[in-house]
């Protein structure tokens, strides 16, 4: 990203003349990673221009959608406020400009304001980490329960006449992957989640399905 120094108020939410900071105005180009969820929070990022997608990476592609925010917006004065780290990555879905604000100077100002307003800010940080949180699982979640569902719907007695179901992989994962509306690299995930739960086995182009019924009540059948 493309940085300069400037000073200025930060618009949003928080803009009451509260926040006057000496930082960086950044400018990132589309599919520019901004926010790394495993990473810990060093600056606080405010979108005063663009597009962002909100989600999970998996190998520089996003596997779960959160959701897309446009400018001004603030990224993560949230996971500031509560000191933790961001509950989603979040990608340029377009030009973007940033204005980065250090953290310490952030929470500077945090420590200015009065304890009532400061609980208050902590609270609502809280309650949209605590949607954010549950909006990625529920994604999740249905990755996995259309994942079953695929694998109950194509499963034919085993070849091997143990009593037990199998599905034959015909197509190349991709392709499976383009039916279920999940990434490749979803697929691949979630069916190492089923065989580390022992609800399938094997890895190559058969798959045994070890525990139907788990099956049907992930896939909500």
């Amino acid at each position: 990203m493309r940085t300069r120094h400037t000073r200025g108020k930060v618009l949003g939410m928080l803009s009451h003349g509260l926040f006057d900071f000496a930082g960086e105005t950044r400018h990132a180009a589309r599919g520019a990673t901004l926010l790394d969820r495993g990473a810990e929070v060093t600056h606080v990022l405010h979108v005063e221009q663009g597009r962002v997608l909100l989600g999970w990476l998996d190998n520089g592609r996003m596997t779960h959608h959160l959701g897309t925010v446009e400018g001004p917006f603030w990224l993560n004065a949230g996971c500031a406020a509560l000191g933790q780290r961001p509950v989603a990555d979040a990608v340029a879905d377009s030009p973007v400009q940033l204005r980065c604000i250090p953290l310490a100077a952030f929470e500077a100002s945090l420590r200015a304001l009065p304890a009532p307003a400061l609980e208050m800010l902590r609270d609502v940080a809280r309650a949209h980490r605590l949607h954010a949180e549950m909006g990625l699982s529920r994604t999740a979640k249905d990755a996995e329960a259309r994942c079953a569902e695929w694998l109950l719907r194509h499963a034919q007695p085993a070849a091997d006449a143990s009593g037990t179901l199998a599905v034959l992989l015909q197509e190349r994962k991709r392709m499976i992957a383009a039916q279920l509306g999940i990434a490749p690299e979803t697929l691949s995930r979630v069916l190492r989640h089923l065989r580390e739960r022992s609800l399938i086995s094997g890895s190559g182009r058969v798959l045994n399905l070890l525990d139907p019924g788990g099956l049907r009540t992930l896939a909500g059948l």
